[in-house]
């Protein structure tokens, strides 16, 4: 599983949390109905400051970033 492997990964938390700043920066830069891109790029920001892969549990892995490095 080396999609879900990198998503765990520090680097993949880094692109998470890039991810959504950049879909919240796009979203308040375009604005009008735009803003539902910047509410959407909410979860990843979250996911990856939290440490959480929400791809993971598609995979049957664990949903903390940290159990699947460990494991």
């Amino acid at each position: 599983m080396g999609f879900s492997t990198f998503m765990a990964s520090t680097g993949g938390r880094a692109v998470r949390i890039i991810a959504g700043v950049a879909l919240i920066v796009v979203g308040g830069l375009l604005g009008g109905g735009w803003w539902a891109l910047a509410v959407i790029g909410l979860v990843p920001l979250v996911a990856g400051v939290l440490d959480v892969c929400l791809f993971n549990v598609l995979f049957g892995q664990p949903l903390s970033g940290k159990a699947v490095r460990a494991s």
